[in-house]
């Protein structure tokens, strides 16, 4: 659901301090205000849980992801990390600019940044804009544009700068124009509408009025008479209308002040000779909004009127000339009314917050959009026909070696920090261009405006180069698929192979280059595009290839020097070195697949391509005759046939399964090692001592399983203990900087540090899952040999097993460290049996990989390898088996106790593929959800699952696809198989009515048949791959659409939908038709117009052919990451989680500077980096600058997800809070009912988010004394809390808590005390009578049954002397702003507590004493209650 670096992840160690008390953090309390890590649902985790509740306890993190070295000493690294830093704060200065015709002013810069960043400053600013072609020059000297400011001579504070206007070049005057039009488009939404130019869409500033700080000094005082809390009918709870036109409201900027009616190239360009020699380099056309039709002449010097005509070409000056340097300066002499609009349109465009007009580093697409109007674009124009290719901003005058720049940009030094960062720049910003070139040529190729390298051949078989990159499409050709699925493999082995480059280039080993890789679905055809091999071109295959096979494993060769590098990358990625038999049955070592192609560049570099098989086959989904899978897989119906034999593990499986099996290894090391201390002492000792009473042990796999406990259970040893590594093993690591953490070899802190390893005995009841360090969650249970779940252990049995443990630890550590001669026998023995139980390539130290090759048809083995063959095959079951026992079990378990919360398509498919499941599992994970016994509380998560996922996943491959030509329906296979481009949007539309509409007879709208017939004669062979009758789409009825989904999600599945058509399934699986339609139209690359379909009409269809605006790519692609930014900001989370905020907000606030150098201003990461900012500001009392940083936040994710997507409905409630808190309450509310209005169509109202954010609106409508709708969204919340929590639930003690204070506050006292005595019942069942909770709930109850009596005697007063009754005046205080915002902070998680100065110190010693109990490794011995009882003395104000 989230990015790769949110929050905070869900399990936190408890054996550091989670509180610690700044002075004076709040400037405005007299107290010391403090922040305890206390999680509102009470579920049991007490002390173990996050500063974010509103969001970090629903959002997984994957923080040890991309550890370069899977561990190491986290302190020792972050001083590292900060002495490195120091490098690269340097102070920045002052310097003054002076342009032409502007008084000088002064520009704050950094000693890193470039001259040419101050350029891009100045082309931005109000008042130098329209300037482009100008140099800088310090004293007559001009400033080199690639120069670092530091490197300058003379450069210093107060250093003066002239701006000097230099001569214009044919490039330049083009630059000049188009920057021209940009200034003029620049409040223009239509290239973010059309997907061009990274442009994308934002709309926050439509619900805050602007820039949120300046808002927040101007309202302040009168707020509360002005507010209006109306919310618009649709959103209120309980409406079933779901409008589409609020997804974008229409922004009164957007209608742009209209400076020029038509700008654009003359017909009379390129010059002639003779004008040439007189400085013209081209000529523009312009209408100005006064009719004048000019002609302008763009020269060395600058711009001036011409006297050519439309049809008279005339190329003198005109009387007068108007010469000027810009264009800009020209028309607001010419045209009045350009000089007013313009001024006034860059105003407001300096106005708009920069987050709103920067480009996105990958394009995002909207799926609605409103009927532009179509104006007239020279640089638009200009792009069309020229592809660009002759003006990329970075070569002029050619095009771009995407290869040489991609390997180029990876060989960069990165010894220390500003060197990793340049690289890291480098990378990233290669990446994104190609990424975006790639995309543009392979939406070129399939419209038909590439011409093919091999046009002869037949359609499908065609290649393609364009901008020096090659596009191949996903199809079988030459039957070289035949044996593993055809079209259908044909179609998987693109996303493998990018799996696989985003694998290799993550463990980064130098000298082993991949190639740049993008995926793209487009119109119904899947391209791949990738750099092309220096020579690869100018040889045959055979000759290139000097390591893997071509031909799936017949041939066979190996190279030294390829088996070096590939050795470095086996570690972090699993792999084993392993021979392979050739043509002639001599066996050859290969360090990967077979059909990984090792190839040398002509450039003498080492290139591996074809990395489809990188991770070892799903045997789940590959029958294989004679063998069996474990037990569990066979009771869920595997093997299952599948349309391919590409089916592979995820590499988040792999981690997490070897994490699993290395917690087993340890579990089973330490049971042998207490086993013969044991049999050494006394009976009457063992038993007397009570830890050491263990059942008598077997070195086989099931006793092992037994006795396993809960991952979560591990505890934290001596910070010097490690895991078994060898020196080479070391070496891997250090070269390589993988994602994951190395299981197979951590250093001395990785089992301590990774969050799968509680630092102290957790409490009796905290049975939360231990995040493994891939991000995914393990489960509660250790599993058994063949890896299904044993049950867990608990309480004391749990810590029995503990000193064992770390003696287990001791002696891998001793093991690894000398050559084990002087170790005991029986020890190595405990360490041999261990590895044999967990299936360890080695014997002497834990070592889990994987042999990529087996069961791959054609690939023979040596007869001497047999029996470690056998091992492999048994370990690739074991991990069949965990996925289906284990992760998926554990992803319904998150799901159920709410820290992974799909709200949609997208974000379940992330949930899936954190924990390694694949999404072909889906049936699997839905019968898993049909048959848990909490399954009412799983209704949101079915309404996802059952239907939407396999759906839109389903229609997406099919759409995309079309492979399997067996069945002659399949579904999309006539659809945009053979769609004729003039029949495309009837095509679409037609599908979508028979898909959505409840229009039974849905016919389709052929264009007019002359149209169609001239295009028939007239289509070219090769236009597209495929062809055939191209109005067979015209036939599909709805009822065969829904018959063919069915099966398919049969076949595909293995799950049973049980609906005909669109109405059914809405009824059966509780669905919206305008989410099923926001799903087709992501995932299939529609735009739709934005307007409201009636899709209930049974009498019309829902869409026609005008409605479908775009077809737009989906693209995958590999996103290069900012490691030491990501360090820092885990570095800041760790801190932050031990309760160090000032330390944690300081190192957050650095890694925001890094990912900002490596990025640019705008990235998914830097989004989740100013979330928890804006976070820490808050709790730390600075609201302002909270307010300002989640601002950025919400407009970040608006950019760069998307304005819909769930993480930018996140941001939109945090950025309410914080506006609540700065006392802007019309704006709070406008955004939470943006908010809600998002998630209404996204997922619908039914889903457990829904209940946080209705308590959120409740809570601001209470506080402006709007009881009635307050209590419709409360007791909305109070619903789906109970449904999704459980009646008993602490969430719905506080649910019914909030709706009985706005009971009281509307004087009705017979239904306060109702809820009131409700939620004292589930405090008082849940924590005791004693707790502080019931305590304060039982006050409450006091204090509204004092109020009812005391009303019910007023009344009675009147009843019995009428006018004349003296009333007592009763107190009916509307509630204060301070105890809403108590309650809005409690609700999202944070709760402030007042400490005194006797409570502070004694919260010093006890983190002095935990820190001690720490260094002294015996943190085993700490009270497991300790962390409770301090809790207990702390007073809780709420």
């Amino acid at each position: 659901m989230v990015s790769k670096t949110d929050d905070i992840p869900a399990t936190v160690p408890t054996g550091k301090p989670t509180e610690r008390a700044e002075e004076g953090e709040t400037p405005d309390s007299s107290e010391t205000r403090k922040e305890t890590l206390k999680d509102p649902c009470a579920c049991g985790h007490g002390a173990k849980a996050t500063i974010m509740n509103g969001d970090g306890a629903h959002d997984q993190s994957e923080e040890a992801e991309s550890k370069p070295d899977g561990g190491g000493d986290t302190e020792q690294g972050e001083d590292a990390n900060e002495q490195e830093v120091i490098v690269i704060q340097d102070t920045g200065f002052t310097v003054k600019i002076q342009a032409p015709g502007t008084e000088p002013f002064d520009l704050q810069v950094s000693p890193q940044e470039m001259v040419q960043e101050i350029h891009q400053v100045l082309m931005d600013r109000e008042d130098t804009c329209h300037r482009t072609c100008f140099s800088l020059q310090l004293e007559g000297n001009v400033l080199d544009n690639f120069a670092e400011l530091k490197s300058i001579e003379g450069l210093q504070e107060g250093s003066l700068l002239k701006v000097v206007e230099e001569p214009y070049t044919v490039r330049e005057a083009r630059i000049h124009v188009r920057h021209i039009r940009d200034l003029l488009k620049s409040l223009d939404p239509s290239d973010a509408y059309n997907g061009v130019d990274c442009n994308s869409l934002s709309f926050l500033s439509m619900f805050t009025d602007g820039d949120l700080g300046e808002s927040g000094k101007r309202k302040k005082g009168s707020e509360l008479e002005q507010i209006d809390c109306t919310p618009p009918e649709h959103i209120l709870p309980g409406s079933k209308d779901r409008p589409l036109v609020p997804l974008q409201p229409q922004n009164r900027d957007w209608k742009p002040l209209q400076c020029l009616k038509v700008l654009t190239m003359s017909g009379w360009n390129p010059p002639p000779g003779n004008r040439k020699m007189h400085g013209d380099l081209m000529y523009l056309y312009m209408v100005t909004m006064e009719e004048r039709h000019i002609s302008v002449t763009a020269s060395t010097r600058g711009f001036y009127l011409n006297q050519s005509t439309t049809y008279t070409f005339n190329p003198k000056p005109a009387s007068p000339s108007f010469l000027s340097h810009s264009l800009v300066e020209l028309l607001s002499q010419i045209s009045p009314a350009f000089k007013k609009n313009f001024t006034a349109l860059q105003r407001k465009r300096v106005q708009r917050h920069p987050f709103e007009r920067i480009a996105t580093p990958f394009q995002v697409y909207s799926w609605t959009a409103p009927q532009v109007d179509h104006a007239m674009d020279c640089v638009r124009a200009e792009d069309a026909y020229t592809s660009r290719l002759g003006y990329e901003e970075h070569i002029p005058g050619q095009t771009r070696d995407w290869n040489e720049e991609l390997q180029t940009t990876r060989e960069l030094a990165r010894k220390n920090l500003p060197e990793r960062l340049l690289r890291e720049r480098a990378i990233f910003k290669v990446h994104s261009d190609f990424a975006a070139a790639a995309t543009r040529g392979a939406m070129a190729v399939i419209d038909g405006n590439v011409m093919a390298i091999n046009p002869g051949e037949d359609t499908r078989m065609q290649m393609f180069i364009w901008n020096n990159i090659f596009f191949s499409l996903g199809f079988d050709v030459r039957d070289h698929y035949r044996e593993l699925g055809g079209d259908a493999a044909a179609h998987a082995a693109p996303t493998n192979d990018l799996n696989g480059v985003r694998a290799y280039g993550a463990v980064d080993v130098e000298g082993l280059y991949t190639l740049g890789t993008v995926v793209v679905d487009y119109r119904g055809y899947r391209v791949t595009a990738q750099s092309i091999i220096p020579g690869i071109l100018e040889r045959e295959q055979e000759q290139s290839v000097v390591y893997g096979s071509i031909d799936f494993g017949k041939t066979v060769v190996s190279h030294p020097k390829y088996l070096e590098l590939l050795e470095k990358t086996s570690r972090p990625l699993k792999v084993q070195r392993h021979p392979v038999l050739n043509e002639k049955d001599q066996p050859v070592e290969l360090c990967s697949s077979v059909e990984c192609k090792g190839i040398m560049g002509n450039d003498g570099r080492h290139y591996i391509l074809d990395l489809l098989r990188t991770f070892p086959p799903d045997l789940n989904f590959l029958p294989v005759e004679g063998e069996e899978l474990s037990p569990e897989s066979q009771r869920l119906g595997f093997p299952r046939p599948h349309r391919h034999r590409l089916a592979c593990l995820r590499q988040e499986l792999i981690e997490a399964f070897v994490e699993h099996r290395y917690l087993l290894f340890m579990k089973m090391a330490a049971l042998q090692l207490m086993q013969h201390k044991a049999n050494k002492e006394s009976k009457a000792q063992t038993v007397s001592d009570g830890d050491l009473a263990l059942p008598p042990l077997e070195s086989g796999p099931d006793s092992a399983a037994q006795e396993s406990s809960p991952a979560s259970t591990v505890p934290e040893s001596s910070s010097d203990s490690a895991a078994p590594q060898s020196s080479s093993e070391s070496a891997a690591q250090e070269s390589s900087s993988e994602p994951a953490a190395q299981e197979s070899g951590p250093t001395s802190t990785e089992i301590e540090n990774s969050p799968a390893a509680p630092e102290a005995a957790p409490e009796k009841d905290a049975a939360v899952p231990a995040a493994t360090t891939n991000g995914s969650v393990s489960p509660g249970a250790m599993a058994t040999e063949n890896g299904e779940c044993a049950s867990p252990l608990e309480g004391k049995e749990a810590e029995e097993s503990i000193p064992g443990l770390a003696q287990a630890k001791e002696l891998a550590q001793s093991l690894a460290a000398e050559d084990g001669s002087g170790i005991d026998p029986r020890s190595r023995e405990v360490v041999l049996n261990a590895c044999r139980a967990v299936g360890s390539i080695s014997l002497t130290s834990f070592d889990i990989r994987f042999n990529p090759d087996i069961f791959s048809p054609g690939v023979r083995f040596p007869d001497d390898s047999a029996e470690d063959i056998q091992k492999q095959k048994q370990l690739l079951k074991d991990a069949a088996a965990f996925l289906v026992s284990c992760q998926i079990p554990s992803l319904v378990k998150d799901c159920l106790d709410h820290s992974a919360l799909p709200m949609d398509g997208a974000t379940l498919t992330e949930a899936l593929h954190q924990r390694g499941i694949n999404v072909r599992y889906l049936g699997n994970v839905l019968d898993f959800v049909d048959k848990s016994p909490a399954r009412a509380q799983l209704d949101h998560l079915y309404a996802v699952f059952s239907f939407l996922a396999p759906l839109f996943v389903f229609i997406q491959e099919n759409w995309d696809q079309r492979v399997d030509y067996q069945c002659a329906k399949h579904i999309f296979k006539t659809y945009l198989q053979g769609v004729e481009l003039s029949a495309l949007s009837a095509a679409v539309s037609h599908f979508l009515n028979c898909f959505l509409s409840s229009f039974a007879d849905a016919v389709a709208h052929l264009p007019a048949d002359e149209l169609l017939s001239r295009k028939k004669n007239r289509r070219r062979r090769n236009h597209v791959p495929g062809g055939g009758d191209n109005t067979a789409w015209a036939s599909l009825t709805p009822s065969e659409l829904w018959k063919n989904i069915s099966t398919e999600a049969q076949s595909y599945y293995h799950y049973t939908l049980q609906c005909e058509g669109v109405d059914q399934a809405v009824e059966r699986y509780s669905l919206q038709k305008i989410t099923l339609l926001r799903e087709i139209s992501i995932k299939a690359g529609i735009q739709i117009l934005i307007k409201e379909y009636n899709m209930d009409s049974r009498h019309k269809p829902a869409f026609t052919e005008e409605d479908i605006l775009n077809i737009f790519p989906v693209v995958k692609h590999v996103n290069p990451k900012a490691s030491d930014a990501f360090h820092f900001f885990q570095s800041g989370q760790a801190k932050v989680q031990q309760g160090f905020l000032k330390e944690g907000c300081e190192l957050i606030s650095e890694a925001l500077n890094l990912f900002n150098n490596v990025y640019g201003a705008m990235h998914v990461e830097i989004c989740a980096c100013l979330r928890l900012l804006a976070r820490l500001n808050y709790i730390m009392g600075d609201h302002q600058e909270a307010l300002s940083n989640q601002q950025k936040a919400v407009l970040m994710s608006e950019r760069v997800l998307g304005i819909e997507h769930p993480n930018t409905i996140q941001e939109y409630m945090h950025l309410a809070l914080y506006c609540f808190a700065n006392g802007q309450l019309s704006t709070a509310l406008r955004l939470l009912y943006r908010a809600r209005y998002l998630m209404l169509l996204v997922c619908g109202e039914d889903h457990p988010e829904m209940a946080l954010l209705d308590s959120n609106i409740g809570l601001v409508l209470h506080g402006v004394m709007e009881y009635d709708l307050s209590l419709r969204f409360l007791e909305n919340a109070l619903a789906i809390n109970s449904k999704y929590h459980g009646p008993r639930s602490l969430k719905v003690a506080l649910s019914h808590h909030l709706v009985a204070r706005v009971y009281e506050s509307k004087a009705e006292f017979r239904s306060a005390l109702q809820h009131e005595k409700e939620g004292y019942t589930i405090y008082k069942n849940q924590v005791g009578e004693g707790h502080e909770k019931t305590k304060e709930s039982s006050e409450y109850l006091k204090h509204l049954t004092q109020q009812a009596v005391a009303l019910q005697r007023t009344m009675n007063e009147i009843y019995k002397n009428g006018s004349n009754a003296s009333i007592m005046p009763l107190k009916f205080t509307a509630p204060s702003m301070a105890s809403v915002l108590e309650q809005l902070n409690i609700i999202n998680g944070i709760i402030f507590i007042p400490l005194s100065q006797k409570d502070l110190e004694t919260l010093k010693a006890e983190v002095q004493r935990r820190q001690q109990l720490q260094e002294s490794g015996k943190s085993e011995e700490q009270p497991e209650d300790s962390q409770l009882e301090l809790d207990d003395k702390l007073p809780v104000d709420d």
